[in-house]
């Protein structure tokens, strides 16, 4: 069976299989024969070489269109509509229509978002993945690359919160020799890197806000500037980026450009924390029980599946690895569950018959919590209620000061003038 064949758009039943190459014109010696006045006698030549069909235009007067654009040479996808002349044929590439997006969910509302994934695949708008920490927005990013026309190139990963700000920004642009101390050649960012293909950039809302300008202007002109460089490179590549933060949030507060999140937020996901699609509990232990080589009782499942999982689902991945390394070739039984979740109190209660509580310790930390609420509404009122300015007097990141706000039902309102 051939991979490769073209769809007559306005007539499905007409098709034509490419098995190494075949001619496409109004000559009926053509292999691909298009009876219009509009094409040549050889129009194009079709063939299939390493990477996948392409296509040449033969000095056709009319041109080759690819979904919509003139070209010359070009590769062609599944899906892809080609214009000769007044005709359009469809690309059909068997081996890649078969390929199913293989995400599912028995939860209603994740499954929902799931189903829409395999048609964002087909685009190049950019993507943005929204949840919280833990909850496989990575593995969602990769799954859009091989689905995508883009899935031959890179897909380069660039974790912006996991490096200062120059070397954020030389991670993503790139540098040139002697920009700053240890650049001791040039460099290519990751935009250049990944040129072709996709970029993702998780935790995008750990940016620093001096890099978000830069990097909007990189998505809206397709060009960047490496560090110390003088000049400007064109880019192409697809946007993914990631994020546990609450970027409306980080908007009001001023930490986050809104022109950078719109131009992000074309499609948006909201991927649920474990607790919220724990329907698929049971089928994520055995996945990743199987490729662990581990066993679990039903009991042991139940035990495991009343816990709060703050890490999602990377914390569950932790815990079937943590069953593999500890109790090799055993069957995991609720006995092994408070040691497999570090449950501490709970060891203490069953080695000795009473929940161990320290209530000094309590008592202590009330005190400490009670000083840093007093703390922070103190500089609130001296600062009238800008969290920012109240951020930095109490040496902690705006975000931290936030949770803290909320933790202690703190009214910002009551202190603005």
């Amino acid at each position: 069976m051939n991979r490769y064949k073209l769809i007559l758009s306005a007539e499905s039943k007409s098709e034509w299989p490419v098995e190494n190459y075949l001619y496409a014109g109004s000559d009926s010696s053509c292999g691909l024969y298009l009876n219009d006045e509009t094409v040549e006698k050889k129009h194009a030549l079709i063939e299939v070489r390493e990477r996948g069909l392409h296509i040449k235009d033969l000095r056709s007067p009319n041109g080759v269109f690819l979904n919509g654009a003139r070209v010359f040479e070009a590769q062609l996808s599944d899906g892809d509509l080609l214009g000769l002349g007044n005709q359009e044929l469809i690309v059909v590439d068997s081996e890649k229509s078969q390929k199913e997006f293989t995400l599912k969910s028995q939860n209603e509302y994740w499954n929902k978002q799931l189903s829409h994934l395999a048609s964002v695949a087909e685009t190049q708008f950019p993507v943005l993945l929204l949840g919280p920490s833990g909850t496989g927005k990575d593995v969602i990013a990769q799954m859009l690359h091989q689905h995508s026309k883009l899935q031959q190139n890179p897909f380069i990963s660039v974790n912006c919160s996991a490096l200062t700000e120059t070397l954020v920004e030389s991670e993503l642009f790139g540098h040139v020799k002697g920009s700053f101390t240890g650049a001791i050649a040039d460099r290519k960012g990751a935009f250049e890197t990944a040129r072709g293909g996709t970029l993702f950039l998780d935790e995008i809302g750990d940016l620093p806000y001096s890099l978000q300008a830069k990097l909007l202007r990189a998505l809206e002109n397709n060009e960047i500037r490496p560090v110390g460089s003088d000049r400007s490179i064109k880019t192409n590549v697809r946007i993914i980026a990631a994020t546990h933060q609450n970027l409306y949030h980080k908007i009001r507060e001023g930490s986050f450009r809104a022109d950078l999140f719109y131009r992000l937020n074309v499609v948006c996901v909201d991927v649920p924390a474990l607790k919220e699609r724990l329907e698929d509990f049971e089928t994520l232990v055995y996945q990743f029980a199987k490729s662990m080589r581990v066993r679990f009782s039903h009991g042991a499942i139940l035990a495991l599946k009343k816990h709060d999982w703050p890490g999602n689902i990377r914390e569950l991945k932790n815990v079937v690895a943590r069953a593999s390394a500890l109790f090799p070739k055993e069957y995991i039984l609720e006995s092994h569950i408070d040691i497999l979740l570090n449950k501490k109190e709970k060891l203490a209660h069953a080695a000795t018959g009473t929940m161990y509580l320290d209530e000094s310790a309590n008592s202590q930390l009330s005190v400490i919590k009670e000083i840093e609420k007093q703390m922070i509404i103190k500089r609130l009122m001296a600062n009238q209620g800008n969290q920012k300015r109240t951020a930095t007097d109490l040496g902690m990141p705006k975000s931290t000061l936030h949770d803290r706000i909320k933790h202690y039902q703190i009214k910002v309102s009551e202190f603005r003038t």
